[in-house]
């Protein structure tokens, strides 16, 4: 048994040898024949083999210790294999990215790849890319919700291949450099990728840059890629067609805003800035740019209350299709309507002319009405129940389309969102317990009116002030001087009464404020008022 093991392993090793040597054939041969042995000798690989007998000549070759690394050789390979260099990818190994080039492209969504080499675009020629989309339909290599990644962090998520199958298994992979994501509109607003594209804030500038860096296999050749530092901008707007458009003035309420030919008791002195406000048209526009919509027409808000849109004139208003871009709890309609005619009753059962400030009531409005936590139903209550208190500020931006193409915007943020107890008047005390049972609170000065009183007690509002005791229309110095006289929005719940406010007098008296006009007065704190709580 032992003999025809050592047989065996003693066959397969001058097998192996002579494979090694170019002779494969050999075995085939009888080695004890004459004609084996010319044969063998004559092989220009061994001539000299010739110069011994052939039986010493193999002799010593048989008798190679067993350990020689010959056997090992007939599994080894003289040259390196070729095969492919581990890449990142985005989209499950498609586009493939070796190479700076391709670490900086983009593919758009309609499969069009761009890098660097055929990046032609600019602010005068963007890319133009489907309407309607966001910035995530373009993909690249930095994932969607990132601004800046590392390559490590890209080969933790799977976003990488080797079609030889290298670097499978702990520590088959390593990489190191990063890249990172900048979008910014036109106005230079950083933009989240999540957005809308706009026509009105196109073309936007998408820069990619890369620190530099490499995705390194263990095993494999090539068995690595080499990323450069460098970057790259993109500028993309959405579908040429059509043009893009802005809201240029916003109506509240005109009344108590220096109208001249509508009520006798209004009086230039209440209007606001020229650059701010326009006693016919309303608030002007004060800013396009998302990033400074806080700027605009209305910073604070409650449930019922509207103004109206002054729509281009290049633009067919009824022919809109609205959208409202924000997040949060508090929300708003877009309507295309008929002004409010004839007169409806407060909750004081006064009865009250419609929309009063709008002249001619025979042309339709785009109208924006709010909506949110409101307190109808606990009017009555001492002890109410806690209502939803948003978070703010919240952002709107109103998107108008009318199929063609064109789209008109406008964009506003509330600050302050007001809660009110209808015709219910009680102490002051009273009215803030109410209050904060809502999870509100009562309103300052401050936050209703920008009037000065200056006798004694002294008081201001807000900022900027009034010339006087009474509001001047101005955007972002208190509810009443945003909105003007509170009682003439239809169905939004306000009266005339004089509202509560919980500033200290010093005195142990009580201030109280006007909706109509907003001066602000003295009241004892037992007497009776009515409440506009508001958050924060």
């Amino acid at each position: 048994m032992r003999n025809n093991y050592q047989c065996q392993h003693r066959q397969t090793y001058v097998s192996n040898l002579f494979k090694h040597l170019n002779l494969q054939s050999f075995t085939q041969i009888q080695i004890s024949s004459k004609k084996s042995a010319k044969l063998f000798v004559s092989t220009p690989r061994l001539k000299f083999i010739s110069k011994f007998p052939i039986s010493l000549s193999l002799t010593p070759l048989l008798l190679l210790p067993y350990s020689f690394s010959l056997q090992a050789l007939s599994a080894s390979t003289i040259n390196n294999v070729h095969g492919s260099a581990p890449y990142l990818t985005f989209d499950g190994g498609q586009t493939k990215v070796t190479d700076t080039d391709t670490l900086l492209g983009i593919e758009l969504p309609d499969g069009r790849v761009i890098t660097p080499l055929t990046n032609t675009s600019s602010s005068a020629n963007p890319i133009i890319v489907s309407d309607g989309g966001t910035l995530n339909d373009i993909h690249m290599v930095v994932p969607s919700g990132e601004n800046t990644v590392s390559l490590s962090d890209l080969v933790s998520l799977g976003n990488w291949g080797d079609d030889d199958g290298d670097g499978q298994g702990a520590g088959g992979v390593a990489a190191s450099g990063s890249i990172s994501l900048a979008i910014k509109d036109k106005d230079g607003t950083t933009v989240s990728r999540g957005d809308t594209l706009s026509k009105c804030s196109a073309p936007y500038k998408v820069t990619l840059s890369s620190t530099g860096g490499s995705l390194t296999t263990q095993y494999g050749l090539p068995n690595r890629s080499t990323f450069s530092g460098g970057s790259v901008e993109y500028y993309i707007k959405p579908d040429s067609s059509g043009s893009c458009y802005f809201v240029q003035s916003v109506r509240p309420n005109l009344l108590v805003g220096g109208t001249s030919d509508i009520v006798s008791f209004d009086n230039p002195r209440y209007a606001g800035p020229s650059n701010i406000w326009n006693p016919d048209k309303g608030f002007l526009v004060q800013s396009t740019s998302p990033s400074s919509y806080d700027r605009n027409f209305p910073t604070t808000g409650a449930d019922g209350l509207y103004f109206d849109l002054e729509i281009p004139t290049e633009i067919d208003a009824s022919q809109l299709s609205w959208t409202v871009n924000t997040i949060g709890s508090l929300g708003v309609t877009v309507s295309w309507v008929t002004p409010l005619t004839g007169t409806f009753r407060d909750p004081r059962r006064d009865t009250v002319p419609a929309d009063l400030w709008i002249t001619d009531k025979s042309k339709n409005v785009t109208r924006v009405t709010l909506h949110g936590p409101e307190a109808r139903s606990q009017w009555s209550n001492p002890d109410p129940f806690q209502i939803t208190v948003p978070s703010l500020p919240q952002t709107f931006e109103l998107v108008g389309s009318d199929g063609s193409g064109h789209e008109v915007r406008y964009g506003f943020v509330l600050r302050q969102w007001f809660v009110h107890r209808g015709g219910r008047e009680v102490n002051l005390f009273n009215q803030a317990a109410w209050c904060n049972s809502l999870g509100y609170r009562m309103s300052r000065v401050s936050d209703l009116t920008n009037a000065v009183k200056t006798d004694n007690p002294p008081i201001s509002g807000a900022a900027p002030s009034s010339s006087g005791n009474y509001y001047q229309r101005h955007i972002g110095a208190g509810f009443f001087t945003e909105w003007g006289d509170m009682n003439l929005y239809v169905d939004a719940g306000f009266v005339r009464n004089p509202y509560w406010a919980s500033d200290a007098t010093g005195s142990g008296d009580g201030l109280i404020i006007y909706s109509n006009l907003g001066p602000v007065n003295i009241r004892s704190v037992s007497d009776n008022g009515s409440a506009v709580c508001t958050a924060p």
